[in-house]
């Protein structure tokens, strides 16, 4: 059996080891694979089984490869892969769900704590020389924000959402979720199930761990922060088209939103002429909260036991439309 890897540098910078999809036969690992349709075929024609995490497998493509029978995405998202061709042409396709629920997590927390209180600003400061020079045994460079008792609103509640809210009501934050699915056991004085229209006004902190569907695209707008409290704060650790990025340049720039931490933006790598970098008052992190180690040895081991199985005709975490 053939087996070719895309795209694998993400994933394994070095610091992993792919032996152990050598069992399953002869392994080619491309670092990085030109997302051209022509480069892709060349790259797989002769691939039984293909891994891949960003390099986009559409139909024109997938048309074009007969021998490749199991397409194995090294990700939760599979929205590079052509699922209904895929489904059409007997491909299996699978990927990697739940490996990076409490990275993630943790991370939209390090950019929560990062601007309420900027501890990079102040490092700075200190390195600089303005300790060194101050009068006064403490100063400060920007306000400093205590999260207890202020109010955090989770859009999406899925592992990641859930684990948000766990770490979210251990810093004594109030929790209010949107939804589709209501969880009213957990109901208590920290937490509620609430409407959108609910969340966007009485949330000081705006966690964003919901999907990209059509219905998500851009439902953070103008209009939408209009209606979000003042100095309001807003992260996004999920998908960039969540958000209209133009909106939220102005809405930072005259301080209606006090400040944002993205993980994700709406193009990746990020374009030089991105508005979210001409906002003030924002982190922007190049994709990262999935990456630990630990979350992406997990995420290697998934994708191994995810072959082994499709192999034995028990396949696991098969993506269908």
């Amino acid at each position: 059996m053939k087996i070719t890897i895309l795209d694998g540098f993400t994933l394994n910078p070095g610091d992993l080891s792919w032996e152990e999809l050598k069992k399953f036969g002869s392994l080619k690992v491309f670092d990085r694979t030109e997302n051209e349709v022509d480069k892709i075929v060349e790259t797989i024609a002769d691939a039984e089984v293909i891994f891949t995490n960003k390099t986009l497998l559409h139909k024109e493509t997938l048309e074009r490869v007969p021998n490749v029978k199991y397409i194995g995405v090294l990700a939760t998202g599979y929205n590079v892969v052509d699922i209904a061709t895929a489904n059409e042409l007997g491909i299996t396709v699978t990927n990697v769900p739940a490996y990076s629920t409490d990275a993630v997590a943790q991370f939209t927390f390090a950019l929560i704590l990062e601007l309420v209180n900027q501890v990079g600003v102040h490092h700075a400061a200190v390195q600089s020389g303005e300790w060194v020079n101050s009068v006064d045994f403490s100063f400060t460079k920007t306000p400093l924000v205590e999260l207890n008792g202020k109010t955090i609103g989770i859009i999406g509640f899925g592992r990641i959402g859930q684990a948000t809210a766990k770490i979210a009501q251990a810093f004594g934050l109030k929790v209010m979720v949107f939804s589709n699915k209501k969880y009213p056991e957990l109901e208590s004085d920290s937490f509620k199930n609430v409407s959108f229209e609910e969340l966007i006004e009485q949330s000081d902190i705006i966690s964003l761990h919901c999907p990209l569907t059509e219905k998500t695209e851009g439902m953070i707008n103008k209009k939408s922060m209009d209606q979000m409290k003042d100095g309001v704060i807003l992260i996004n650790t999920s998908r960039g088209p969540l958000i209209v990025e133009e909106d939220l340049k102005n809405a930072l720039n005259s301080g209606k939103v006090g400040g944002a931490g993205v993980d994700v933006v709406s193009e990746e790598p990020i374009k030089k002429d991105n508005p979210l970098l001409q906002a003030r008052n924002i982190i922007i992190t190049p994709h990262i909260a999935w990456a630990p180690k630990e979350a992406r040895t997990r995420l290697m081991h998934i994708a191994v036991s995810n072959l082994e199985e499709f192999l034995k005709g028990n396949s696991i975490n098969v993506v269908k439309m």
